[in-house]
């Protein structure tokens, strides 16, 4: 409810000492007008997404659930993660060799010798190695008998040698071959670590030593982790840009992203360091790297399972700005223009091509139907302006069916942002992406910012954004309260209301290890085993799930429901279910009562309300993950003059049955 003004808390104390009740004037509800018959801009399917980006570990150690840490000793320090595993009267010794390799792309390997008893190696995995009683896990790795006939055993161990599950490769090929065995702890370890052994006397060779879950997602072999594809999937995401993000860009351009290296049998992957191992002083990784077990074809096939479309980015010429900023000359940009070409090709092109049959060889004939490429990530200046007219002149010729998403650089406003703006009018560029990691106050008062948008010209992708709260400089992280997401939940309703402006957008960063993070807040976290939804998540399910198909007008006092009266509101319909959508955000200590106007409709019975609220400080954690989640419940009649009351710190979202053409319903004055 509004707060009461000076006449009404005069009336109050008049009544209290007896005065007259005549004193006291009406406390006026605002309403939110939202005219059903007078539909304005579709909703592209695309309009909330997912961005993903291999920082705080989301790839290697995440969504891609390798327990094994430097499984190919291609870390420049080559044994990183593994020492020495032995029983009290074993002899022996292991090194790393590039001699007869399996892969030329992945030139090392390691020796193990057994001179007696049983000996070999262990390895820490990423931040420990977890596993859970009754699951399976699979064991794979490439291995070469050098001497010996003994086998190798495998398994899991805690730091006392204490055995968590274990099995047996009974013996090795005498060149390079694949073994495989099954792990099925008997407990669950959360501290544990991996070891290969050699049964006795001998020598082997071993390689691409893995553990993956045997429960991935879809059962894939290198395949991702269920529980953390399930919440993607459970955000009904339009789109799922990756590989990033200043990844796609590297500190230097020999360590840029290439999707090519990505692809293929995961031996022939090259590792390289990832461009967050010690990007930030106070969260540095020395073991992070890139094996790319999740590559292109991956991401390609993720965005295929989960109804999103594909959005790859691709490098310019240019490493991160804020880094090196190394630069191709522009008359040499030929190999990273063909890179675009080839990645078309693979994505869409027929099994008779040569990049759309490397796509059919690993198991994908039919395209993957292509739409989006991104050029370049979050670069600006006059540098980045020159080299993506390059990309648009030569992609637009070749490829008009491609929608190109040019960079507006890393800030929501100033000089930089004002210059790309007007080049990339100029250019005819299709969409511009725009980051934002503000205060919640700047998206709050943002959440018109795209009602002033010019309706002609380049499209809007919302590329990055989040709610950065202010903390003390002594906090490492930032909060994933409920106050931010709400602050984004608000903003969104701006992007919704401008959808002819607005046709994707995506929160970022999207994954986070809690144990190795260098960056947050983050949309979900997780541990080895565990994940949680944060109240950011939540928004953006809501979103997701109740976007609708068509926009609404919303208005309060015939102006856009945009803060007026604290309230931040977007109306839309959906064609498949002819419901009314009502999205409303009261991000303010105080509860609000508005009354709901639905004009051009009758509303029928039946409905559903879907709340998201609680203490504007709260999070949720692994410990206690269903703090801040959606409470739904059903309605029995949206009447003419509903008063909907959105109570403090809440988002509400109202989905009304709805006829068309049936009058208006309007409420009584």
């Amino acid at each position: 409810m509004q707060r009461l003004s000076f006449g009404v808390a005069l009336a109050l104390l008049a009544l209290a000492s007896g005065a007259p009740r005549a004193q006291a004037p009406a406390v006026t509800v605002p309403q939110v007008t939202i005219e059903a018959d007078k539909p304005g801009p579709a909703i592209a399917p695309t309009m909330y997404g997912i961005f993903f980006e291999d920082i705080n570990f989301a790839a290697d150690g995440g969504l891609y659930p390798e327990k094994v840490k430097n499984r190919s000793f291609e870390f420049p320090e080559a044994l990183m993660g593994w020492k020495k595993s032995a029983n009290a009267d074993a002899q022996g010794e292991f090194a790393v060799r590039s001699d007869r390799p399996p892969s030329p792309g992945n030139p090392h390997y390691v020796r193990v010798t057994s001179k007696a008893g049983s000996y070999g190696i262990t390895n820490d995995g990423f931040r420990s190695v977890s596993v859970e009683a009754g699951k399976r896990y699979v064991v794979r790795m490439l291995a070469r008998r050098v001497s010996g006939t003994a086998g190798l055993s495998v398994g899991i161990e805690n730091a006392r040698m204490e055995e968590s599950g274990s099995a047996t490769i009974a013996s090795v090929p005498a060149e390079w071959g694949v073994v495989t065995a099954t792990i099925t702890p008997p407990v669950t370890n959360t501290r544990a670590r991996f070891r290969v052994r050699l049964e006795g006397p001998g020598a082997v060779d071993l390689d691409m030593v893995s553990l993956m879950p045997a429960d991935t997602w879809k059962g894939r072999p290198n395949g991702l982790r269920a529980d953390l594809v399930q919440l993607l999937a459970d955000l009904k995401p339009g789109f799922l840009r990756f590989p990033g993000g200043c990844i796609v860009e590297g500190r230097y351009l020999e360590t840029r992203y290439e999707w090519k290296k990505t692809i293929g049998v995961p031996a022939d992957r090259t590792t390289i360091i990832n461009r967050w191992n010690d990007e930030f002083g106070h969260r540095q990784a020395a073991d992070y790297f890139q094996s790319f077990g999740l590559g292109f074809y991956e991401y390609f096939q993720l965005s295929e399972d989960i109804g999103a479309e594909p959005l790859p980015i691709v490098n310019c010429g240019m490493a991160c700005q804020f880094n090196t900023n190394e630069l191709v000359p522009v008359d040499q940009l030929d190999p990273y223009l063909q890179d675009a070409l080839d990645l078309i090709e693979f994505a869409n092109g027929p099994v008779t091509s040569v990049w759309g049959k490397r796509r059919a060889d690993m198991g994908h004939p039919a395209p993957f139907n292509l739409k989006f490429i991104g050029v370049g990530n979050e670069q600006w200046g006059p540098q980045y302006v020159e080299r993506y007219a390059v990309f648009h002149k030569t992609l637009k010729a070749k490829h008009p069916e491609i929608t190109l998403i040019a960079s507006a650089g890393p800030s929501p406003n100033g000089d930089r942002f004002d210059f790309l703006w007007g080049k990339m009018r100029e250019l005819g560029a299709d969409i511009v992406d725009e980051h934002y990691y503000m205060p919640p106050a700047w998206f709050l008062s943002n959440a018109n910012r795209y009602d002033k948008y010019p309706r002609t010209g380049p499209k809007v992708f919302a590329g990055e954004y989040a709610a950065h709260e202010n903390v003390p400089q002594a906090r490492q992280d930032r909060p994933n309260s409920l106050n931010a997401a709400l602050a984004e939940a608000a903003f969104m309703t701006g992007l919704e209301r401008n959808a002819d402006v607005v046709p994707l957008a995506s929160y970022a960063p999207l994954l986070a290890h809690v144990d190795a993070w260098q960056w947050s807040p983050n949309l979900i976290w997780f541990d080895n085993l565990r994940s949680v939804a944060t109240p950011s998540y939540y928004v953006q399910q809501l979103f997701g799930q109740h976007k609708g198909t068509t926009v609404l007008p919303a208005t309060v006092s015939g102006l856009p429901a945009s803060g007026i009266e604290g309230v931040f509101a977007t109306a839309s319909r959906d064609a498949a279910t002819g419901d009314v959508i009502v999205k409303q955000v009261n991000p303010g200590p105080q509860a609000r009562e508005v009354k709901l106007a639905l004009n051009g409709v009758a509303p029928g019975a039946g409905g559903r309300r879907i709340v998201l609220t609680g203490d504007p400080a709260a999070e949720n954690s692994l410990q206690r993950p269903t703090i801040i989640v959606p409470r739904e419940e059903a309605i029995a009649q949206i009447a003419a003059g509903h008063v909907e009351r959105l109570g403090p710190h809440s988002l509400t979202i109202l989905r009304v049955p709805a006829g068309g053409g049936a009058g208006r319903a309007s409420p009584s004055r």
